[in-house]
């Protein structure tokens, strides 16, 4: 089926960046297309996550999608036409990018899943720390189906979090899945209904944000490195010894000695 062009709508609508306190939350918006990633979006993620760095205050990040679904994934076009286009080309790098830096982001991330998630957008979801979706979503990737050789940080991605058969049954089989499943393999963090989303995307979010963030900046580098055989062992020895004496474990020790939550500053 051929399908149809971008409307206005489609390209003028980014993704949305709301702060609330300590969390900030990213909002794919371009619901009339399953929110289906495009080249602008790419760019417009890249400078949202470097101004939620630089924002000390900010503690969480919750990615979402608006309307039924998380994303459709990457607005592939049409591949035959532009296959020997080298600046096409170079948008599955760019894409590649934009996971990377989401998965490596300083601040502990949450993809709320609202909806379905396809194509490039698995991989998206699986970059975030956390994954917690309704009932009701399902999954595909369809590399596969349309003779895509996936980039191999995607590829090291699935395998790491969810294993090697699990890896070569959505990949190979270009099988679509359900939350059922999606919550059996690691995908899904937790699976809830519809009407509970929110308060368990609100009940984590506010979790990760009261704890230590310069210690989960660290411990979330470190499992990250782990899992992609890359780990620092000297730079994850010093983080531990820094820990030891830092503000952050004098607050924390205090705080539970008091019975009372810690307040960690920047």
């Amino acid at each position: 089926m051929k399908r149809d062009a971008p409307s206005a709508a489609e390209t003028a609508s980014p993704p949305v960046l709301d702060v609330d306190g300590a969390r900030a939350t990213i909002r794919l918006n371009r619901p009339k297309h399953l929110n289906r990633l495009q080249p602008d979006d790419l760019d417009a993620l890249l400078e949202l996550f470097d101004r939620i760095e630089a924002d000390s205050a900010i503690r969480v990040l919750v990615l979402t999608g608006t309307g039924r679904a998380f994303s459709a994934g990457y607005d592939l076009g049409s591949i035959a036409e532009r296959a020997d286009n080298a600046e096409e080309q170079t948008a599955g790098s760019a894409f590649e990018i934009v996971v990377n830096r989401l998965e490596d982001l300083a601040v502990p991330t949450i993809c709320r899943l609202n909806g379905g998630v396809y194509g490039g957008s698995t991989d998206l979801a699986l970059a975030c720390d956390f994954r917690i979706g309704v009932d009701a979503c399902e999954m595909f990737m369809p590399a596969a189906r349309l003779g895509l050789h996936y980039y191999k940080s995607g590829i090291k991605r699935y395998v790491s979090r969810l294993g090697v058969d699990n890896a070569k049954k959505l990949f190979l089989t270009a099988e679509k899945i359900g939350a059922a499943e999606m919550l059996r393999i690691g995908y899904l963090t937790a699976m809830v209904p519809a009407e509970a989303l929110d308060e368990e995307v609100d009940r984590l979010a506010t979790a990760l944000a009261g704890n230590a963030p310069v210690a989960m900046r660290g411990m979330k580098r470190a499992i990250n490195e782990f899992a992609r055989g890359t780990m620092d062992e000297e730079a994850a020895d010093r983080r531990h010894r820094d820990s030891m004496r830092s503000a952050e474990i004098k607050e924390g020790i205090k705080a539970f000695a008091e019975k009372r939550p810690p307040k960690f500053g920047a």
